[in-house]
């Protein structure tokens, strides 16, 4: 299983709305967004909070056999969920333009018990 990590910000007083959109997904939505996420292939998704003094971020952790993939084609569909995510969550609450693909990530350390990988 591959992963991809990313990090994006939320748009200056949209946390809350931001917070209101991952209810519905967690809530009403589940069922939806778990069709979305299979659909596209993915194993794993995590996304996280952070507060910095540049304002919230969100840090997302996709996992599947192809999780840059996954992302375009979520980015794609015509699924009516889909088109709500990206409506509400990516352009709404994080102000993305989704005319751009997300950038390539450079991985630069790989750490396990035994050893410590750079990649720069």
């Amino acid at each position: 299983m591959k992963t991809y990590l990313f990090a994006v910000p939320v748009a200056p007083g949209k946390t809350e709305t931001w917070k209101k959109y991952v209810k519905e997904m967690t809530g009403p939505r589940h069922d939806e967004y778990k069709k979305s996420r299979k659909r596209a292939g993915l194993k794993v998704e995590q996304v996280f909070l952070q507060q910095t003094s540049h304002g919230d971020m969100c840090v997302v952790m996709l996992a599947g056999d192809n999780p840059q993939k996954s992302l375009e084609s979520m980015m794609t569909s015509n699924d009516p969920f889909d088109k709500w995510f990206r409506e509400k969550v990516l352009i709404e609450a994080h102000g993305l333009d989704m005319s751009h693909p997300m950038p390539q990530n450079q991985q630069i350390i790989d750490y396990s018990e035994t050893s410590v990988k750079e990649f720069a």
